[in-house]
Order: structure tokens, then sequence, then C-alpha cells
């Protein structure tokens, strides 16, 4: 049997249009933009470009469509600048490369989308053939928000699950994040795709709507006991491995056979924060990094959330990230914050 090695991620390509206003203004009232910066973004976008920049030692592989246009032309330049395989990026001329306005509060660091999904909507993977693909985790994100992938199946229950189950079958490893949208009928459309992740990584919006959770307390503080129920019941929809549920004060890991473990997130100042914008996409990476490399789930877990405060040095996705080693220097630059059950 042939080894393995890389990591291919397919989904969301997009481009963020990141907007700091001076507050989030209610309807029909004024907020100014303080200031504008783009950048490309999605989840396939975000971790494969913030595993090029950590120096990852493994290929890169990239899946999903752009559209035939300038924003779609800047992600395929950024593919080939960082060295992703992107053959399986394809650029379509039925419809224009998806964006989303990324509207952060410059105090707070509350952010509110506005996304179009464009080409991604149109996304199928059918040219995947993960047989001749020699990666070793697939990484899939996200969930409710790839149209063609939300769809049901009548054997797999979602075209999502189909294709997870395709890329396990062939040996592959996989992983998937799911989107903070509003919908009725997130546990239905997304719980399918459960049953063929080896890993499942996503925020505390997520999986409390997934789970039917509430992980937060009345006044904001996060529930360290409706976490973990929510990342075992998680597990119980058939996640194989591992379950990671992040959140800006750190991340609570769930397995099989270990229980639960907490990494606390970095204590950073406010005035480091420039943006929020692909924090979570940023964690996920350096999880996935470490998971590729065979690191145990301590040192995975503190490489995701130093790799999430690096990125939160810069308002779009993945420009403040640079090497591995300088993103795990913040931990002695800046501590960490209290333990899940001290929140």
């Amino acid at each position: 049997m042939r080894t393995r090695c890389g990591l291919l991620a397919g989904g969301n390509w997009l481009v963020d249009h990141v907007k700091i206003v001076d507050l989030y203004p209610q309807p029909e009232q004024l907020g100014n933009i303080l200031s504008r910066v783009d950048g490309a973004g999605g989840a396939a976008y975000n971790v494969l470009a913030v595993l090029a920049r950590c120096g990852a030692p493994f290929p890169l592989f990239g899946a999903g469509l752009v559209g035939k246009d300038t924003p779609g032309r800047q992600i395929l330049e950024d593919c080939r600048r960082y060295k992703i395989d992107a053959r399986h990026l394809r650029a379509s001329a039925k419809a224009s490369t998806s964006f989303t306005d990324v509207i952060t509060e410059q105090h707070t660091g509350c952010r509110t989308f506005f996304h179009h999904r464009g080409a991604n909507a149109l996304w199928r993977g059918e040219d995947l053939d993960f047989h001749r693909i020699n990666a070793r985790i697939f990484h899939f994100g996200y969930l409710m928000l790839l149209d063609e992938m939300d769809k049901p199946d009548a054997r797999f229950g979602s075209r999502a699950a189909r294709l997870l189950a395709a890329a396990r079958k062939a040996g592959l490893k996989t992983s998937v994040d799911a989107a903070s949208v509003e919908n009725d009928r997130f546990p239905e459309i997304a719980a399918p795709a459960l049953k063929h992740a080896d890993y499942c990584i996503l925020n505390e919006i997520e999986a409390g709507r997934m789970t039917g959770f509430n992980l937060r307390r009345p006044g904001g503080r996060l529930n360290p006991v409706a976490l973990r129920r929510s990342a075992d019941a998680l597990l119980q929809l058939g996640v194989r491995e591992l379950v990671v549920i992040h959140s800006p004060e750190g991340a609570l890991a769930g397995t099989r056979n270990n229980g639960f473990l907490w990494q606390s997130s970095l204590k950073l100042p406010a005035r480091y924060i420039a943006g929020t914008a692909g924090a979570g996409d940023a964690f996920c990476a350096g999880v996935l990094l470490g998971l590729h490399e065979g690191w145990d789930l301590p040192r995975s877990l503190r490489a995701g959330v130093c790799i999430a405060a690096a990125s939160l040095s810069h308002p779009t996705t993945t420009g403040g990230v640079h090497s591995l080693r300088r993103s795990l220097a913040l931990a002695n630059q800046f501590g960490f914050n209290p333990s899940l059950d001290s929140l």
C-alpha cells in the first residue's frame, strides 16, 4: 500500500471584503467604515493558505469552483504563489466567484457576514478521484454553505456525505467544518456528513445548532457542562475519532476513548486584534497540521490556538499568519486565558 501524504481541502473559495466599523447600526441608521481590506477566504482557501504560510512540510491540494472573473483569477494566482495544487479548483462561466462582506465592530470584534454564494453553490466534487489524489486528509468546509453538497442523497443522506464516504473508502481521513447560518434544518442537513467524518472541527455556535445545546449561559459565559454534552452528542451522531469545539475562550476536544481535553486561547490585549475573520479556519489548520504529522492532541490544540492568535493580528483571514515557530512564540509572549471551569 502506498503512503499517503498531504492535505486536500474542498469547498468554499471566495473573496472577503472586510470592513472595520465604529459600530453596527440599527436599521435606517448610519455606521462609519473606518478601514477596508480585501482578501481571499473561505474554508478551503483559508486552511490551505494558513498551512502554506506556516511552512507545512507536506503537499497541499485544493478543490472547488471559482468564477471566470478577476477574483477567481486572483485566487488561482494565490494558489500558485503558495504552491497549492489547484488542478481540481475549476473556473466556471456559470457563476461569479463567491464573496462575503465582513462587517467587524472595531471595539468588540463582533462580525456580521453578508454572503453571495456564487460559484460555490454549484460545486459537486464529481471530478475528484480520491484514489488518484495522494492526500492523507480531506478537509471539507463548509457544511450548510454549499448548495449542491447540502442536497439530499438517497443512500448517504446528503451529497456531502457521499463525497466524504468516497474519500474514506479510498483511504483518506476526513474532516468537516460548518458555517454559522440560521436554518431550522441545520441538524437534518449537516448530520449525514458526520457519519463519514473522522474529525469534526467547528465553533460553539455551529456545535450548538447541530446538537440543540445552548453552549453559553445567560450573560454570555461558556457553559462547560453543555459544551461537553455537545461534543459527546457529535460523537454519538457518528464522528469517528475527534470532535473539537472552538470559541474565543479556547477549544474543547472530545474523543471516543480518552474523554475531553480543554486548551485555553491566548490572553491577547484588545489592541492586538485587528480582525477576527478567519480565526476559526486558522485554528482548524493548526489542528489538522498536528493530526497529519502524528502529534499528540495537546500539541495539536496548542498549535491551533497559537495560529488562530496570529491570524487575529491582521484584518484579512490569513495575512497575520507567518511561520509556525513565530505563531507558537505568541504563547510565551501573552500566556493563556483561564481554564474552562474557571471561565
